[in-house]
């Protein structure tokens, strides 16, 4: 990938980090990440349209990859600050609220966005037809599209690059809508208070431990996989006496991170190695 298109995604991630360490509630966390990525999108489709793309392999990894992802989150965005403005304040109402927002969004996918030859395409990790998808001006109108089309800057857009946001938008508002049950916030989106009065204290970070617990969950290396993640969770935050909060949010963040990913795991691997090799 071009390196200029790394770096816009590496913005917007340390954004996402930034503005998550702050204060504010979700909403305007939201309403500031919409302002953040339509200004991006803004200054990179006028960029486009002034310079273009420097090959065809630019053009399809720029369309598949580079705008999606920023697309997919600003409508992902979009969607939180419309849900929380209308959430209730009660928490037991609140609850009912999400589950239907849930059931709705799940209703939403598989009707326009699951159904399509597209979608499996996509999800299949397939790429004979990439030329074709991910090109400018290769529109078959006898496939039928969506009437938004007819109204899209179509020097910056093959359609199938919205299609692809869309996905992406739908993986993250169905975590965030997963994170709400039973969720608890922490004090610190980074850090936990060590209680002195803790039998056993996490002293690193909470990202950390999050970590550890979809790496134990992924690798069902607790009850061969049959306990749930939420109930791991609890397990570690009853054992170390913390708050964890919205993991799922927080492992989509892990996700887009520059280079190593799972940073503590690969800090817990090579120091182990390290100090079997010191004790030979």
């Amino acid at each position: 990938m071009k390196q200029a298109y790394k770096n816009i995604l590496l913005t917007i991630e340390k954004e996402e980090i930034n503005i998550s360490r702050s204060t504010k509630s979700a909403i305007d966390e939201a309403f500031h990440m919409v302002s953040f990525l339509d200004k991006t999108l803004t200054e990179l489709k006028a960029q486009i349209n002034q310079k273009g793309f420097e090959s065809i392999l630019e053009e399809i990894i720029f369309f598949k990859r580079v705008k999606p992802e920023i697309l997919g989150r600003l409508m992902f965005y979009n969607k939180v600050v419309k849900i929380e403005a209308y959430s209730p304040l009660n928490s037991e109402l609140s609850g009912a609220y999400y589950a239907e927002q849930l059931k709705l969004l799940n209703k939403e996918y598989k009707k326009n966005i699951a159904s399509s030859d597209f979608y499996s395409y996509y999800r299949t990790g397939r790429s004979d037809k990439d030329e074709f998808y991910y090109r400018l001006g290769n529109i078959n109108y006898f496939d039928g599209v969506d009437s938004f089309f007819f109204e899209v800057d179509r020097d910056f857009s093959t359609y199938y690059d919205y299609k692809v946001a869309q996905i992406k938008a739908y993986d993250l508002y169905h975590s965030y809508l997963s994170g709400k049950f039973g969720r608890v916030e922490p004090t610190n989106n980074e850090d936990f208070d060590i209680s002195e009065d803790a039998e056993f204290s996490w002293t690193d970070s909470k990202n950390a431990l999050i970590e550890l617990i979809y790496a134990l969950h992924i690798s069902r290396s607790v009850s061969n996989g049959r306990v749930g993640i939420r109930k791991i969770s609890q397990l570690f935050e009853n054992i170390f006496e913390v708050s964890l909060g919205d993991i799922h949010h927080a492992f989509y963040q892990m996700k887009f991170r520059a280079g190593q990913r799972a940073r503590f795991l690969h800090s817990l691997k090579y120091n182990l190695e390290q100090y079997m090799d010191n004790d030979l």
